[in-house]
């Protein structure tokens, strides 16, 4: 699928590919470089991989998401 890239380096990821990742408004993504290549990964996949590693039950991985989700809504309001 070809997008193009706006003014503001923002670009729409397709209906399809949000809908099979269950990328939803509000989600966050990690971005990288791997290889000359953009890749994108929900962060909510790579924070619940390594879920069990400091047998918190879950609360640090719910304090990031909670945060990265204020962030990004900070992010929304400064750009307006």
């Amino acid at each position: 699928m070809w997008v193009t890239v706006s003014a503001k380096g923002q670009v729409v990821i397709p209906a399809s590919i949000r809908k099979k990742l269950n990328i939803r408004k509000g989600s966050t993504l990690v971005v990288s470089v791997e290889e000359g290549k953009i890749v994108f990964e929900p962060a909510e996949a790579i924070l619940r991989k390594d879920r069990g590693l400091l047998d918190t039950k879950g609360k640090v991985l719910k304090y990031l998401l909670d945060e990265r989700k204020r962030e990004a809504e900070r992010e929304e309001l400064r750009i307006r």
